[in-house]
């Protein structure tokens, strides 16, 4: 076979272990980022505020996490497509 499919094989292999290893690593993230937010609040229950109404708890929530999610996407991103890169430059 010639070093093109070669490294082209690579790179998908690298993309799927890559892509896999990153989904899995957000949903872990994602599900352990609001114990540490409320470990950072212990005075507030945010889920309860949610409840009751409280927008401006619900917002600020939504923001620090969804800013944090964002975040460990940008960084899973990044290695994934450093994974693709060293493939394409496997020989």
């Amino acid at each position: 076979m010639s070093d093109t499919l070669i490294n082209m094989i690579w790179a998908i292999i690298f993309a799927v272990a890559g892509g896999g290893a990153g989904a899995f690593l957000l949903i872990w993230f994602s599900s352990r980022i609001p114990s540490v937010f409320d470990r950072i609040t212990p005075d507030m229950d945010e889920g309860k505020e949610i409840l009751r109404g409280n927008r401006a708890a619900a917002e600020y929530f939504g923001r620090i996490v969804s800013a944090a999610i964002i975040g460990v996407s940008v960084i899973i991103a990044a290695a994934v497509l450093g994974g693709l890169i060293a493939a394409l430059h496997y020989r």
